[in-house]
């Protein structure tokens, strides 16, 4: 049922002195765009007549023609609580069509909305809600961003030293000012790191909500006099920000077939979806990994408190128990309750552990009734991910379907499904801990894939396990495909290169001549100190010594960077291209950040062109 009619839009466009409407859709990522309308022009673009180049959109003009249309989709109108109360601004989400006026199949939102669709007429629905990680820094005098904060909180931390805190208030009153449900908020565990939760939503919504809440975090900080960042890794050596996909099925008449019970393992319901889902991960790991796949995640996954780039899942001890004795047995009797936990103290109750305690460590967790996909990256959208989930578990349903609607014998048929997905897909079950060296070598043993970055995840796209899987459920044809391959390649040497030439401008304008000033004052100081009285000067020659040799690495760091970054630029687009920028432009960069980093910890800061990382992290 709709929520607004074309009338209701216009009486709210007149009561409430709308001047512009943003008509919004997304490119092939899920990247937000806009066309601004006048509401003059409202009619015009309620009756789908609004065009705009499609050749213009990172992944449109490869698969149809350059004129396209937006249909607006009513239900998303949305007045913007930030904007003037006098002539505000509003948005409407909108579906891209074809100049034939027919669905354009590379629609981001389209895809979803259909896999959501095909899931509703066989009763049942994918309900989504993703956390949102950021970071919060301040502004300078001018309102321009800068990558300085002065808080020190963490993890739960509260002000006065979480400094986030009002405008992180300000964002969830403003969401629900808008209709949003939050379910929570709070400091995470870097300094200037947050955290929002909204309730979930079937997955379309979900995902269109998403979009308007990043939109929202950007606006509000602004207010605050702070800017939004939701790159996933600014920092080396301190936890960077995913965004936690909390993803449940449930049927059209309110069952979530994700909910064990007291006794799962007398629920043959769930123990059969449980194995489905086994199946599809374990299956299509490779695939599922590639839909959080972009060049600020190679950074995160892995490192400081994120999962690791190895796809495993994380029941818990309870359900791997259960597994454990379908497995070993082909029954399972029994169910492990949860442990007493010990406080400590004794003034204090001792509390009891749930058995289904969730592993922050794994990138796909069972938490309780639902399962939390840990690997998307912040800035990105939830679309993707949630299509090949949806998918691929969809072909596991369809193929387990096959099985037991020709079975003589239903019940028995049942017990011996989850028996075999049970055993065939154990290895992608793991509790431990997900960031250990133990578990990268663990997981080489079981066959697990190790993709650790985007270039490395692309071809999982277009391979014929892949084309199979979205052609049967009509997501994506072949061509398509072939064509997101080619575009994740551009996109990922295109970043790279921008990432490059910045870092090669920096080293060249200011570095590297705040260093040459450095050590010639140092050089000045030597000479003086001399001249005047012949002290001991082995310290201000051991650190001009030291200086030099680091400034002299920097340079011939820095040259070896232009020269790749120059043959990378040169090379034909594609996969070749990509390789070489992943495996000589950012081993380049990698090599001229060492000297550089040593040189921030020596050199006068009141010479360092730039804040050093105790200022960007603690203002010390």
């Amino acid at each position: 049922m709709s929520r607004y009619t074309k009338q209701d839009i216009f009486n709210m466009v007149e009561e409430e002195d709308v001047e512009f409407i943003r008509l919004q859709f997304t490119d092939m990522y899920g990247t937000l765009k806009n066309v601004a309308i006048t509401s003059s022009q409202l009619e015009k673009a309620l009756d789908n007549e609004c065009m705009f180049d499609g050749s213009a959109i990172e992944g449109f003009a490869r698969m149809e023609d350059s004129d396209m249309y937006l249909r607006p989709d009513l239900n998303t109108f949305e007045i913007f609580p930030w904007r003037p109360q006098q002539g505000k601004v509003a948005r409407i989400i909108c579906d891209v069509y074809t100049s034939d006026r027919k669905p354009f199949e590379g629609d981001p939102r389209y895809i979803l909305k259909k896999a959501v669709e095909d899931a509703t007429q066989m009763g049942y629905r994918f309900d989504v809600g993703p956390e949102c990680e950021f970071f919060l820094f301040n502004q300078d005098e001018d309102g321009q961003p800068t990558t300085i904060s002065m808080e020190r909180a963490g993890y739960f931390d509260l002000g006065p030293i979480d400094l986030g805190e009002n405008a992180r208030r300000d964002m969830v009153l403003t969401l629900e000012d808008m209709g949003y449900e939050i379910e929570a908020s709070h400091h995470e565990v870097a300094p200037a790191q947050h955290e929002l939760a909204p309730i979930y939503a079937v997955a379309n919504i979900a995902v269109d909500h998403n979009q308007l809440i990043m939109e929202t975090l950007k606006k509000v900080a602004y207010r605050h006099g702070l800017q939004c960042l939701l790159h996933e890794k600014p920092f080396a050596g301190v936890n960077g920000s995913g965004k936690h996909d909390n993803w449940s099925i449930t049927t059209d008449d309110g069952i979530n077939l994700l909910e064990p019970g007291k006794t799962p393992h007398e629920n043959i319901q769930f123990l059969l979806v449980l194995t489905c889902i086994l199946k599809a991960v374990d299956t299509h790991a490779d695939l599922l990994r590639e839909s959080a796949a972009d060049v600020g995640n190679d950074h995160r996954l892995g490192a400081n408190e994120a999962p690791p780039a190895i796809l495993s899942v994380y029941l818990g001890e309870q359900l791997e128990d259960v597994l454990s004795q379908l497995i070993s047995t082909g029954a399972a009797t029994h169910s492990i309750s949860g442990q007493r936990l010990e406080t400590g103290v004794k003034s204090l109750p001792d509390f009891m552990k749930d058995a289904t305690d969730r592993n922050r460590t794994s990138p796909f967790a069972f938490t309780g009734n639902k399962f939390e996909f840990r690997m998307v990256g912040s800035q990105d959208s939830v679309s993707q991910p949630n299509v090949v989930l949806n998918t691929i578990v969809a072909e596991a349903f369809a193929e387990a379907c096959d099985e037991l609607e020709k079975a003589d014998d239903f019940d028995m048929a049942v017990h011996d499904l989850i028996k075999k997905y049970a055993t065939e897909h154990q290895r992608i079950v793991f509790n431990g801990n997900g960031y250990s060296d133990e578990w990268v070598e663990e997981a080489e043993r079981r066959g697990l894939p190790n993709i650790k970055s985007m270039v490395d995840a692309i071809p999982a796209l277009n391979t014929e396990k892949a084309v199979a899987l979205f052609e049967k459920f009509g997501v994506f044809t072949k061509a398509e495909l072939d064509s997101r391959v080619e575009i994740e390649y551009e996109t990922y040497a295109k970043e790279i290169n921008i990432e490059a030439k910045a870092m090669i401008d920096i080293a060249t304008k200011q570095i590297i001549p705040a260093v040459i000033r450095y050590t010639t004052t140092l050089a000045e100081s030597i000479n003086a100190v001399k001249a005047a009285c012949g002290a001991d000067i082995s310290v201000q020659t051991e650190i001009l010594m030291e200086v030099s040799d680091l400034l002299a690495d920097t340079k011939n760091a820095l040259s070896k960077l232009e020269e790749v970054t120059a043959q990378g630029a040169a090379m034909a687009q594609g996969r070749e291209q990509a390789v070489f920028y992943r495996d000589e432009v950012m081993t380049a960069m990698k090599a001229l950040r060492t000297p550089v980093d040593k040189l921030e910890m020596l050199v006068d800061k009141s010479m360092w062109p730039m804040p050093s990382y105790g200022d960007l992290m603690f203002e010390v």
